[in-house]
């Protein structure tokens, strides 16, 4: 086995809103090089850093119906909790620690609100959405959606009473995740202890990162990545170790490359712009189902 090095460490982007609910650091595609291709199949990352958002009782903040084909998308909840809706039927709300991972696949319309719960009460809101795109053989298959709770997640002990591993999807040390993919996808929460030590080993060409979600760490032993911030693996080598300098929560993301053509435009990613504009004709005609704002 041989290290695999960090190829650069990248602090967040100033913040936008996607709707009024979500306020989000953009990392890929990005100005710093991350774009589709180089972090393929991780096609789109949006990192909600924790942010307070008061009350709103008599209106649920967030993004209304919209359409989405060629890809999954994925949520992770850290803080606060959200309520999806979409086409296909999948729906309901993920909160802390949960996971909501819908493949749109051939085409639905979905939308994401602040749950009832939480537009009530407000609090710290934390997510993180990915967009992982899907093989072109499985671009135009039947939409599903996963709701994964935290306790379906598979949890592994780290060495030392240092933490645990959360497996969303693919696997650690042999033990396989919770969620199923089209392609090799390992999506991990490494939960460590302040001077707890995780090791991660992933093939040398898969397309490999990690987000500080709290506190901060080292990689490598010489590699400080602070809160909020993204690093960024070479595709040499294939094990690298994560050290907590305090209590730490990091999403740990490497997956094979799908290496096919990719058009993307707003809300559909295909292989070729005929595809896209087959996405825009189909939409325009009512065939991603119907969705009540």
């Amino acid at each position: 086995m041989s290290v695999k090095q960090v190829e650069m460490v990248l602090a967040p982007r100033e913040p936008h809103y996607v709707g009024d609910g979500f306020r989000v650091h953009n990392f890929i595609p990005s100005g710093y090089g991350l774009t589709m291709q180089r972090m393929d199949p991780f096609i789109m990352l949006d990192y909600g850093a924790k942010f307070y958002f008061p009350p709103s009782p008599s209106k649920a903040k967030g993004v209304g119906v919209h359409p989405h084909r060629g890809f999954e998308t994925v949520t992770v909840a850290y803080k606060g909790s959200v309520a999806h809706h979409d086409s296909g039927g999948g729906g309901g709300v993920i909160a802390e620690g949960d996971v909501q991972w819908m493949t749109a696949a051939s085409g639905v319309l979905h939308k994401e609100y602040h749950s009832e719960e939480f537009s009530k009460t407000g609090g710290d809101f934390q997510m993180v959405q990915l967009w992982v795109n899907l093989p072109a053989k499985d671009k135009m298959s039947t939409p599903k959606y996963q709701a994964i709770t935290n306790a379906q997640i598979p949890k592994i002990l780290v060495a030392n009473n240092g933490g645990e591993v959360e497996v969303i999807a693919g696997n650690y040390e042999g033990n396989p995740g919770a969620a199923t993919t089209f392609s090799p996808v390992h999506m991990l929460n490494a939960k460590l202890k302040n001077g707890g030590e995780a090791s991660f080993s992933f093939p040398p060409h898969y397309n490999t990162g990690l987000l500080v979600i709290e506190g901060s760490v080292i990689v490598n032993g010489t590699e400080d990545v602070p809160l909020d911030h993204f690093a960024l693996f070479t595709n040499t080598g294939d094990s690298f170790t994560v050290k907590a300098s305090e209590d730490s929560i990091v999403l740990i993301l490497s997956g094979e490359p799908l290496r096919e053509p990719i058009a993307a435009h707003g809300p559909f990613v295909m292989n070729t712009r005929a595809e896209i504009m087959q996405a825009f004709e189909d939409y325009e005609n009512g065939k991603f189902g119907e969705l009540a704002d």
